[in-house]
């Protein structure tokens, strides 16, 4: 390629780039504009609800408790069922034991 056409493909690609360059300025121009138009009323304040400090000690102090039920009563049973467990293996081996001396007879 001759200098020509380098210089000639140079100016044609810069050509190109200044209109993006326009496109890109009247976009950003036009969204001035519009922000400028728009009111600039600030959003209402949102209302919002205030619980009184006994309701919300109360509360809680309710759910320590029912917690505090609902693990005693969790541990309540794994007692009982480990002491059922102890049973049945203790019936099972009696029963065992009969049916060996029943058998050998």
């Amino acid at each position: 390629m001759t200098d020509l056409n380098k210089a000639s493909a140079e100016a044609v690609e810069a050509a190109r780039q200044g209109e993006q360059f326009a496109v890109i300025l009247a976009a950003i121009q036009a969204a001035q504009i519009i922000q400028a138009q728009q009111p600039t009323t600030p959003p209402p304040p949102v209302a919002v609800p205030q619980q009184s400090s006994a309701g919300t000690a109360g509360k809680w102090l309710a759910i320590g408790i029912g917690g505090s039920m609902l693990m005693v009563t969790v541990a309540f049973a794994a007692v009982a069922l480990a002491i059922a467990s102890a049973c049945i293996a203790l019936v099972a081996l009696v029963v065992y034991g009969i049916y060996r001396d029943i058998r050998k007879r």
